[in-house]
């Protein structure tokens, strides 16, 4: 694949291995040598030996009919995840919010114009759509995405919403300019974002900011339902307070997890018990 921008440091074979991890994508598990190639824009025997590498290091395998991810892939994604720290200090108040609810909670970051979900405790509902760690949408037509695009200042928004999709999605909601700015003013006036089936027919959520010591945005959780079993008065009346109330306390132990040295180093002079 022929790149462009790129710096005197950019590692091609690098690059060219990601392309062919990412080439595996929903309804694609298994992919003939061929096809990973086409998907890749790779030479055929660039693709093979980028696939016999991942074979090798434990991310791909071969079998009948092409090759196919590992679990092992999942890593790569989790270990963003566990660097930040965010999971772990997550999880108690999802796990919290998933009983109140009785529905699926999520965060989600923003990455160019889609989110991706980096955290998940899931309720087991029949959904339109499908959603794990790793999953994208495209942000604007989900409410995780009202509250990350509407954290940033109207020419970030502009810049972010200017990138493609890669989420494969084609959402519903197709606002013009006055319209998707008078709905981000709308959320940074309410503190938190809801969406309709502006996605797809049957997903209904609402969604707040995460914030760090600062009070910079960085991530959202949400609350999503079915349309058919929940009322948006009920998503609003019912199921909002206690939204508000744990992206609340995870952005306080956010803050405090950020404010604790993550390493302690030693005393010198100190003396060593063995």
């Amino acid at each position: 694949m022929a790149r462009t921008q790129t710096g005197p440091d950019f590692i091609e074979a690098l690059a060219r291995g990601l392309d062919v991890i990412k080439a595996f994508r929903p309804g694609r598990p298994v992919m003939s040598l061929t096809e990973v190639a086409a998907a890749a824009d790779l030479a055929r025997p660039t693709a093979r030996r980028i696939l016999l590498t991942l074979q090798e290091l434990g991310y791909v395998r071969a079998g009948e009919g092409g090759f196919a991810l590992t679990p092992r892939v999942l890593e790569l994604g989790v270990s963003y995840v566990r660097s930040l720290g965010l999971w772990e200090v997550a999880r108690p108040h999802l796990e919290r919010l998933v009983a109140q609810t009785g529905e699926s909670s999520s965060i989600a970051q923003l990455d160019g114009s889609d989110i991706v979900y980096v955290a998940r405790v899931a309720v087991p509902k029949i959904v339109t759509l499908s959603v794990t760690i790793g999953t994208r949408f495209p942000a604007l037509q989900t409410s995780l995405g009202k509250v990350l695009l509407a954290g940033l200042s109207p020419g970030e928004v502009e810049r972010v919403l200017a990138e493609p999709s890669r989420s494969g999605i084609e959402a519903r909601w197709r606002p013009d300019p006055a319209e998707r700015e008078a709905a981000l003013r709308e959320v940074r006036a309410r503190g938190w974002a809801l969406t309709d089936e502006q996605l797809a027919p049957g997903i209904r959520s609402v969604a707040a900011p995460l914030r760090d010591g600062l009070g910079r945005v960085v991530a959202a959780v949400n609350v999503n339902a079915h349309a058919a079993e929940t009322s948006l008065d009920r998503l609003i009346e019912e199921h909002l307070p206690p939204l508000l109330r744990a992206a609340g306390a995870i952005s306080a132990d956010w803050a405090l997890y950020e404010s604790v040295p993550q390493a302690t180093a030693p005393v010198a002079g100190a003396a060593t018990v063995s």
